[in-house]
């Protein structure tokens, strides 16, 4: 098989909205690294629909709290060619409720994965990306401006700092040829939910009237990796249903 135009990594790959998107870019085109840290048997489920798409896919393990990991995941995409986007999606949410009642090291936990691993993974992305002029994609959140009370407002404060992240490295790393963007989905059909109800029971705070699915998330990061958006970077994309 040809060397992949596109080369993009995406953390978090093996479900939910990283899944979704590697299928999407992979139909673009894009081979794909698709990374897990758990469940390595839905990674390869995901690989093996990049196969049936006609594209060009890698597994591998990396725990984005990890700098060490992290630099080995993107060294991994040398497999396929030279790395010309990464979607940093990954992201949990071990502690839920009244703040008052979560414990120390759940919430120490969201935390580190949903920040910390938003900037170790940009930086562990750098050196790949400026030999590309490539594009960073971060998968924020929608409940950054809403807050989320009594639910996970820890979670809510990390995406918000993921956003200013995004903002910031945009222009850090403009000089380098280097576009930042972001996407905030709202609430959306995945497992990320512990009740795997709450995306229908919170139908109706939507404007639109339903919760999402991940394909719906998919266009938006799409557009932003391709040449029709090489001229954008620092925006944030919503895609929320009016939320």
């Amino acid at each position: 098989m040809d060397q992949p135009a596109h080369v993009t990594a995406i953390t978090g790959a093996s479900r939910g909205i990283g899944a979704a998107v590697a299928r999407r870019l992979a139909a673009e085109g894009h081979g794909v690294v698709i990374g897990y840290r758990r469940d390595r048997d839905a990674a390869v489920a995901v690989a093996t629909d990049v196969a049936e798409l006609g594209g060009a896919a890698s597994v591998a393990y990396v725990d984005v709290t990890d700098a060490a990991s992290l630099t080995a995941f993107f060294d991994s995409a040398a497999e396929l060619g030279p790395l010309t986007g990464v979607v940093a999606s990954a992201g949990a949410v071990r502690a839920v409720g009244d703040l008052r009642e979560l414990t120390p090291d759940d919430l120490r936990r969201d935390i580190d994965v949903n920040l910390l691993g938003a900037v170790l993974t940009a930086q562990a992305s750098i050196v790949h990306l400026e030999k590309t002029r490539g594009s960073l994609v971060f998968i924020g959140s929608a409940a950054a401006t809403l807050g989320s009370p009594n639910t996970y407002v820890h979670y809510t404060a990390a995406k918000a700092g993921v956003s200013a992240l995004s903002l910031g490295l945009s222009k850090e790393l403009a000089p380098l040829g280097i576009r930042v963007n972001c996407v905030e989905p709202g609430i959306i059909r995945t497992e990320f939910h512990r009740d795997p109800d709450r995306p229908e029971k919170l139908a109706s705070t939507i404007p639109l009237g339903r919760p999402g699915d991940a394909a719906e998330v998919t266009g938006a990061v799409a557009w932003l990796l391709s040449e029709d958006a090489g001229y954008v970077t620092e925006a944030t994309i919503r895609v929320a249903g009016g939320r």
